[in-house]
């Protein structure tokens, strides 16, 4: 078989190079991020993954599944690209608080399908994110320092394993795949469906406060006292804006599960600072949340660098504050804490620092993506020691390796399911687990410049 065969074994749509269409259904939604596929398939149902993977197996192919591309490592040369968008279908069951979800299905869509259930997800901080995909990689929410990762809510799984074959996976009939695929990532099978708990939100209260950047100093001032005091359901960032052409900016966004006044409450200590640019805090509605920092919607060259951080102490304010961020457009820190450092019986670790770090940058050409990631390499540097050995899954870059997200155990167990499940490597994730993919990607120029770690018998 050939690749322009692929057309006579799905019936969802096909895109071959050269073709029309095929450099924009190829692209990552961060258009940074250069993705060389051999083609790219739109599945039309469960029946078309089930024969893709066939075919690959066949063929000696392998199959990458990107639902939007919001992770993408760029790992993806002579993959099959598998689109999952049209699985759309949402089901809630308000008894229970579970939903059901195909693989295409975004927060924001789930969102507002849970909403007049008086529900939520533990959704994160953009509406367009992929459930699944950001589940399989454990998942950070606006409610984790309630709730834990998202991937802890994870109930089964439908998938279609390597052989082709479809299954469900729950703790019952597959405990070590189910271990695996809450918050190991995506390299084991396709995920075609989820089941998710939801979690009763009859309030909520969020919002944004903005001052010009003069009053940084009595802004952080304040956040770092209400942070040091919050209860596990008050999620509050601190941002720092610098647009290009524009006014510098500090920000705050804030969410509350609970009374407004509760909220206001416990976050008067912003009160005190007066002349704010803006201030949306009020009742929210649960499909309005991705709307509260302002994030795009739509894909862009845009650069991020996450980051665990163990403190926000003076100097760490100073760099991420005070100092030079050009060119970079953002940086932004957030509480953790609460439920995401307790354990869970899912792959990915507790996360036990009690901040992360983002740092935000534009593309606009070549010269200026190398001086975004120096910049991004200088800040990390700076803060040193307060930068955690580890950091989420979700955050990897590329040219890191699941190595920077887990430690040597769970990478050995990990190894061990992929050598077993999939040992032709069918599938292909964009941080994959295979040691000799692992070791081919960590040893190219990646700007971890963490603690250095072993190499797991690499």
């Amino acid at each position: 078989m050939t690749k322009y065969e692929l057309r006579t074994v799905v019936e969802g749509r096909v895109w071959l190079p050269g073709e029309r269409g095929f450099d924009v259904a190829r692209q990552a939604w961060h258009l940074t991020v250069e993705q060389p596929v051999a083609a790219v398939v739109e599945a039309r149902d469960v029946e078309d993954v089930v024969a893709l993977v066939r075919y690959a197996r066949r063929t000696s192919s392998t199959v990458a599944v990107q639902p939007t591309g919001s992770c993408a490592s760029g790992n993806t040369a002579g993959v099959i690209l598998l689109r999952t968008s049209r699985f759309d279908e949402i089901r809630i069951d308000p008894a229970r608080r579970i939903a059901r979800i195909g693989a295409g299905v975004s927060w924001g869509q789930l969102l507002a399908a849970a909403e007049p259930h008086g529900l939520i997800g533990p959704a994160g901080n953009s509406p367009v994110v992929n459930v699944v995909g950001s589940t399989l990689g454990g998942g950070m929410s606006w409610f984790g320092r309630k709730y834990g990762l998202a991937s802890a809510g994870v109930r089964a799984f439908d998938v279609v394993d390597a052989e082709g074959a479809r299954a469900r996976v729950t703790s019952d009939s597959d405990p070590e795949l189910f271990w695996a695929l809450r918050g190991g990532g995506g390299d084991l099978v396709i995920v075609t469906g989820m089941e998710l708990e939801l979690y009763p939100a009859p309030n909520l209260y969020g919002g944004q406060l903005m001052w010009s950047a003069d009053r940084t100093g009595e802004v952080l001032a304040a956040y770092r006292e209400i942070v040091r005091h919050a209860p596990p359901e008050l999620s509050v960032w601190a941002e720092r804006r610098q647009l290009p052409g524009a006014e510098g900016r500090i920000a705050i966004a804030a969410t509350y599960l609970g009374d407004a006044d509760e909220a206001r409450a416990l976050l008067r200590g912003f009160d005190a600072i007066d002349a704010p640019v803006a201030d949306t805090r009020g009742p929210l509605t649960p499909s309005n949340l991705g709307a509260l920092t302002s994030e795009p919607v739509d894909p862009g060259p845009g650069i991020t660098r996450s980051e665990l951080l163990t403190e926000l102490d003076d100097e760490a304010v100073e760099i991420l504050f005070a100092e030079s961020i050009s060119p970079l457009i953002g940086v932004q820190v957030r509480l953790l804490g609460g439920a995401f450092a307790e354990p869970h019986s899912g792959a990915h670790p507790a996360v036990a620092e009690p901040f992360s770090v983002h740092l935000h940058g534009l593309a606009t050409s070549p010269a200026t993506a190398r001086t975004v990631r120096d910049t991004q390499r200088r800040i990390v540097v700076g803060l040193g020691g307060r930068i955690g050995a580890r950091k989420p899954f979700t955050s990897l870059i590329p040219g890191e390796s699941i190595a920077a997200a887990f430690d040597g155990p769970t990478v050995d167990r990990l190894s061990d399911l992929k050598r077993i499940r999939d040992p032709y490597t069918v599938f292909r994730a964009n941080f994959p687990i295979h040691r000799a993919e692992m070791r081919a990607v960590f040893r190219r120029d990646c700007d971890c410049h963490r603690p250095a770690m072993p190499p797991w018998g690499w």
